[in-house]
């Protein structure tokens, strides 16, 4: 199976900001409650065409990111049709090998696999997220003392060498979800929004 995706990615957690897992480190509570989507604008799976797709991981991390043993709930968009949505889970369940099996085998438990209407509209950090009824974050970038837009480059997350990564807060971030434990209502939490570049 080969696969080449290329679009936007963003992360909102409960997180202070900046968030210590794009560097490797262990999140500010200890456990971190997150949500992560990836918003495709071209892409290709075993010849499938799944541009203009979102999909999404909310998830509970029981400590260091790298180390793994999340417990994820995975949100495909509800645009996609079904051969989409097949291709896309074959990816980001790791079947399909590549960097996003990477990913992926940080995941121990999927607790649902869902389709949901979802809404991505961030770009250079800022936009909004809306994930259904129960997810909602908002976005909002830091700006630097010229007023350009504070950024990280080559992190432990990037793909795309030299990228930026927009630092921001989310001024309202809503996670809610019975099955992982989460219900979270809270403000100017950490926010970050990237670039992706996934080849298999």
């Amino acid at each position: 199976m080969s696969y080449h995706l290329e679009g936007r990615l963003l992360e909102v957690c409960n997180c202070n900001v900046l968030c210590p897992c794009w560097i490797g480190e262990d999140p500010d509570n200890g456990t971190c409650d997150t949500i992560v989507a990836w918003r495709i604008g071209k892409g290709m799976v075993d010849g499938v065409d799944v541009g203009g797709n979102t999909i999404a991981a909310v998830a509970h991390i029981p400590g260091n990111i790298l180390e793994g043993n999340w417990t994820a709930a995975i949100y495909v968009d509800d645009q996609a049709s079904k051969v989409q949505e097949d291709a896309l889970l074959k990816v980001y369940t790791g079947q399909a090998g590549g960097p996003v099996a990477d990913l992926a085998a940080l995941i121990g438990q999927v607790v649902s696999v869902e389709r949901a209407p979802i809404r991505f509209t961030v770009v250079d950090g800022k936009g909004e997220l809306e994930i259904g009824k129960n997810y909602y974050a908002e976005l909002e970038p830091y700006r630097g003392a010229m007023g350009g837009l504070t950024t990280l480059s080559d992190t432990v997350f990037s793909t795309v060498p030299g990228a930026p990564v927009f630092v921001g807060k989310a001024p309202t971030y809503r996670s809610k979800n019975a099955a992982l434990g989460i219900d979270l209502d809270i403000k100017n939490h950490n926010a970050l929004q990237s670039t992706f570049v996934f080849d298999a």
